[in-house]
């Protein structure tokens, strides 16, 4: 009986080394390369629900900056749940211009999901909540008024049309993105958090791009 034992304990220690590997192996791609993340409000609907969640490649933004309407995850500027715009803290006037720049400091603590409306050099300007773009282009001092071109939108919230409008909704004066900057606006534009009053937020900000959600299972598919 003692010689049969001893296969079977090397299979249990077996067995045991390869469930410890594939937990190991699991921790290591949500910690460095895949995450999941639950959307925490309103501020993407229609495209993502409270409670939705997603997953968010955090590797491939690092070979790469993101691209205008991707959405991505990113710890916004300190101060931003006061919806304070800096690097000289102050709130933005409605009507007038969005935040041009950021606090320089990062709120690590925290994760915002929003989708990039402006990259680097980009210069941007919002009516009744739409994005409207004039792309960076060497050699160029600003943009003409008829350059800026309206963003594919057809995934916003309407909660920006009409007289009831919210003020927040409109900032029609241009602003230009810093260099290594990104505008995040979320869709649904008239209850959104977003760059509009805490400013553009650097590349080394961003954790990843929200790339696939997985549930609610109606709702399964890519971004």
């Amino acid at each position: 009986m003692a010689r049969r034992s001893k296969p079977l304990a090397n299979s249990l220690i077996e067995l045991v080394v390869i469930v410890l590997i594939a937990l190991g192996l699991a921790f290591g791609i949500q910690a460095f390369l895949v995450k999941p993340y639950k959307i925490p409000s309103g501020s993407m609907e229609p495209t993502l629900a409270i409670g939705q969640r997603v997953l968010v490649d955090r590797i491939s933004h690092d070979f790469g900056n993101p691209s205008v309407g991707e959405i991505v995850v990113f710890h916004p500027p300190a101060e931003a749940e006061h919806e304070v715009c800096g690097p000289q803290p102050h709130h933005v006037t409605y009507g007038q211009a969005a935040c041009a720049a950021p606090v320089p400091t990062e709120d690590n603590s925290i994760n915002y999901i929003k989708r990039v409306v402006a990259g680097p050099g980009d210069e941007i300007e919002i009516k009744e909540g739409h994005a409207y773009r004039c792309a960076a282009r060497a050699g160029r001092a600003k943009c003409a008024p008829d350059e800026f071109l309206r963003e594919h939108d057809s995934y916003i919230k309407a909660t920006c049309e009409g007289p009831d409008a919210p003020p927040e909704c409109s900032f029609p004066t241009p602003i230009k993105v810093p260099a290594g900057h990104w505008f995040m606006m979320g869709d649904n534009r008239g209850e959104s958090d977003d760059s509009r009053f805490w400013g553009p937020v650097p590349t080394s900000w961003i954790v990843g791009d929200a790339f696939f959600t997985y549930w609610p299972p109606d709702r399964i598919g890519t971004l």
